[in-house]
């Protein structure tokens, strides 16, 4: 549960301004290709993980628990590189994708809404 003891190395834990929810956002990258794949949520244990592990760890605030990209789906991600935003609220996941990385199939979570801009006609 987010805000319980992690693994996080304290240097690491004292730049992350976190949320309300004690989480930050993770935005995932194709590393070779700079495609952005998703979003997810991290707190500070699923960003250990993630550092750890090298494979993609969020929190799922609808389901309360951890998960782990592709553990059920086989659409791992495998983690090359994670970088901190200059606020410390946001992490950057440079990853080599497995397959799809929506939860609908899709390569990524943003190919199905491109929205209008005004005046870039």
């Amino acid at each position: 549960m987010p805000g319980r003891p992690s693994g996080l190395a304290p240097e690491i834990a004292a730049r992350l301004k976190r949320d309300a929810n004690g989480l930050i956002v993770a935005v995932v990258q194709q590393y070779d290709t700079g495609e952005v794949l998703m979003v997810g949520w991290m707190d500070d244990e699923a960003l250990h993980r993630t550092l750890t592990t090298g494979r993609t760890t969020f929190w799922s605030r609808s389901r309360r628990t951890y998960w782990v990209k592709g553990e059920t789906s086989g659409h791992r991600q495998w983690v090359k590189e994670v970088r901190l935003d200059c606020d410390g609220d946001t992490v950057l996941v440079r990853v080599d994708q497995e397959g799809p990385a929506c939860h609908t199939g899709a390569r990524t979570c943003f190919d199905q809404g491109l929205l209008d801009v005004e005046g870039n006609a």
